[in-house]
């Protein structure tokens, strides 16, 4: 049932071995459009450019086979290689796609390789057909076996992602925000109780900053049963006293990570990216339990 609701909402998740879920918004074919048809126009400026230069030096000189070798070498390159070369220097994204906020990832959330990047964007010649020739002098690309590949894959893939192993996702938008302040007694007893040596590590740090940011929308007993999956873990771990509050445990664990990382002088009115933020755009770390239900909502 978990599986069919991640279809619906067009979402996925990477475990870590840490037991927290980075998840991702798949970009369907409808959200890759545009960006395809911007990075397209951008194309077509860049030929026209080329093709004004040549024309203009080339036919000064009276050399105008070169001028068109010129032009179709260009060409060649910014219909195999555009897409390939950004996409590798720029963290998966061409302009289209940082416009729209697209990015190509491999299957496994990591940052899409330079022979990813190239290869999906050589191979977008086989997604577009089958492609229409008019007037003899302009080819027209249906992107039929494209859209069937991506419309038969629950990842939207089309037949260059599932052949180099990569998908397309919708960045989510940073909030801008300061770090949460929890002045409440019971969690400064609690971090009281914590080992001074003790610091929470990266993928725990971002799972905690999310618990935050959301305890304020449940009430004591959501708090408490959504802390306990973990908390029950860290009680254990820190040796601490078994009828340690779960809730304010993970709140303290949070200000041990944040707080102490800036030197507690943080305001809650300093503007300053969340620190689950912290995370490439896209993800957002949810914690899981070991049979693998959501632990955060």
């Amino acid at each position: 049932m978990a599986q069919t609701s991640e279809q619906l909402d067009s979402r996925i998740r990477v475990v870590t071995p840490e037991n927290i879920a980075f998840e991702y918004r798949l970009a369907g074919p409808f959200w890759r459009l545009p960006a395809y048809l911007l990075d397209l126009l951008i194309r077509l400026a860049i030929f026209g450019l080329l093709f004004f230069c040549s024309l203009f030096i080339f036919g000064s000189l009276g050399t105008f086979g070169v001028g068109i070798l010129v032009l179709l070498l260009g060409w060649l390159v910014l219909a195999w290689f555009y897409g390939g070369l950004f996409e590798t220097f720029w963290n998966g994204q061409t302009p289209g796609k940082r416009i729209m906020q697209l990015r190509v990832i491999s299957r496994d959330g990591r940052p899409v390789s330079g022979l990813q990047a190239v290869l999906r964007n050589i191979l977008r010649v086989v997604d577009a057909l089958p492609a229409y020739v008019i007037a003899a002098e302009f080819v027209v690309p249906t992107y039929l076996i494209g859209l069937t590949s991506a419309a038969c894959s629950s990842r939207y893939q089309r037949l260059g992602d599932l052949v180099c192993g990569t998908i397309v996702i919708i960045e989510e938008r940073s909030r801008m925000r300061g770090v949460e302040r929890l002045d409440e007694p019971e969690i400064d007893a609690v971090a009281a109780l914590i080992p001074a040596t003790w610091v929470p590590d990266r993928s725990l740090s971002n799972a905690l900053s999310k618990y935050v940011d959301r305890r304020k929308f449940f009430g004591p007993a959501r708090r408490a049963e959504i802390a306990g999956h973990v908390g029950s873990l860290l009680v254990k771990k820190l040796a601490l006293p078994p009828e340690t509050s779960y809730d304010a445990l993970l709140c303290a664990a949070y200000q041990r990570s944040f707080h102490n990382e800036l030197g507690d002088k943080t305001s809650t009115r300093d503007l300053q990216p969340s620190p689950s933020d912290r995370l490439p755009k896209a993800a957002q770390p949810t914690l899981i339990s070991d049979s693998g239900h959501e632990l955060v909502p």
